[in-house]
Order: C-alpha cells, then structure tokens, then sequence
C-alpha cells in the first residue's frame, strides 16, 4: 500500500525498497560521499541520508549549514564542499539519455484523473488548440502541470503511462493539470492513478525522453518535480 491524500498535487512516491537495493548497488561501485544536494534531488535529504549511510557511505554532501546540522542530529556526517563520488544515477535510479536504467528508479510522479471528455475527431483541447483529434477518442484531465514541473515542453510530446499502457500528453501543460489522450482506452474514470516517470511500468525510463525533450538534465527535472509533488512512501 502506498501512502495518499486528498492534495489536488501531484504525489512523489519513494520506494523503500528501490532506495535501499539502490543505495547499496551505488555504494558497491565506489565512492564514499553521496551528492544529496537539492533536497536529495527532490527525494528528500533525511530519508536517503539514512539508506546511503546505512548502505556503507562515510558522508552526504549538501547545500547548505542547516542540513549538516539537521544530519548531524541524525549521527550522519555531512559537507558542503567537495565532491560526490558515488554514482547518482545508480544512487537515484535515473536513466542514461537512451533511457536504459541500471537501478531501480527511486521516486514514482503520479497524478491522478480529474475529468473525462469525450473527443470527436477535429476537436481542439487546452490553450492555443495545439492538439486537434484524429479520431473519436476519450480525453482526461490529470493532476500536474507546469508549476509542479511538468514542463510546457512536454505538451503533444510525452507520454505518461495510465492503466500499464502509455498513453499521450495532449495540447498545451496548463498550471496545475495536463490532458492525456486514453487512445480508445474504455473504463478510464476519475480518481484513476497515471504516472508520469519512474515505477516498474512502462513510464519507468520517461525522464529520458523528458530530458531529450525539454533540454534540461534528468538531474534538474526530478529535483524540481520531487520538490513540488506531494512525497510519501511506498515500499
């Protein structure tokens, strides 16, 4: 069971068990200082702090006096300068730019369908009508949008995986919600989960193509999508 609220936000679901198969695959591969700066890149310092040392790490290195003081209470070292050395992307479970991913991704982006809206072929969705229907179809209104970190960019150019399938961003990312083309998809219904990036799913790899399609580094689009979203765990 996964943690949840009644929050309109997205939600940044921390598996406890990718963190720490995670967290000592990194640590195995050399290394002994784990870069937790950015709020461990939008996982969440504490928690991953606690499974890095535990792994075998000797320090974290982070942003900022309060957060060494914060770890010091947790009996965990931490720096502000130097370098990281242990490898974030198998610390985090981030995908390479082809989307090949050697660990377990850590955090899971889910949203969550607001609305559904029948389409017929030619109608137009979101701002500006960037998306017109090829073909009758269902589109649905989803949780998460721009101010959250799904980046306008993403509009008409990724997916994001609803009901194990992946399934189209379509129009223009408003604010605080997206719309999903279901692509012929029966039973879809408010309150159902899509996820966006990360999981066991085929969204897994996704900040890939998020990366090749906004041009900013995974490292940045989790770190500003895990500091919006709602965090809980999961295991």
């Amino acid at each position: 069971m996964c943690d949840s609220t009644s929050s309109s936000l997205p939600h940044a679901m921390i598996s406890r068990s990718a963190l720490a198969a995670a967290s000592s695959e990194a640590v195995s591969r050399g290394g002994r200082i784990a870069d937790l700066r950015r709020d461990a890149w939008g996982h969440g310092i504490v928690g991953v702090a606690h499974a890095v040392i535990a792994a075998g790490a000797a320090a974290a290195l982070v942003d900022s006096d309060a957060e060494v003081e914060t770890l010091a209470l947790e009996g965990i070292e931490a720096v502000t300068r130097g370098a990281a050395d242990i490898d974030t992307r198998l610390l985090y479970g981030l995908p390479d730019a082809e989307g090949v991913l050697r660990t377990r991704p850590v955090m899971r982006l889910t949203g969550r369908v607001l609305s559904t809206k029948p389409l017929k072929a030619g109608d137009a969705v979101s701002y500006g009508y960037t998306h017109r229907a090829t073909a009758d179809t269902t589109a649905v209104l989803v949780t998460g949008g721009y101010a959250q970190g799904i980046v306008r960019a993403l509009g008409n150019k990724a997916p994001v995986e609803l009901d194990g399938t992946l399934r189209p961003i379509i129009g223009r990312v408003a604010m605080d919600v997206c719309m999903v083309d279901t692509e012929g998809q029966h039973g879809v219904a408010p309150g159902d989960q899509v996820t966006y990036f990360g999981g066991a799913g085929p969204a897994g790899a996704g900040l890939a193509r998020w990366s090749a399609v906004t041009g900013m580094t995974i490292g940045e689009l989790i770190s500003v999508a895990g500091a919006h979203a709602e965090r809980g765990w999961e295991a």
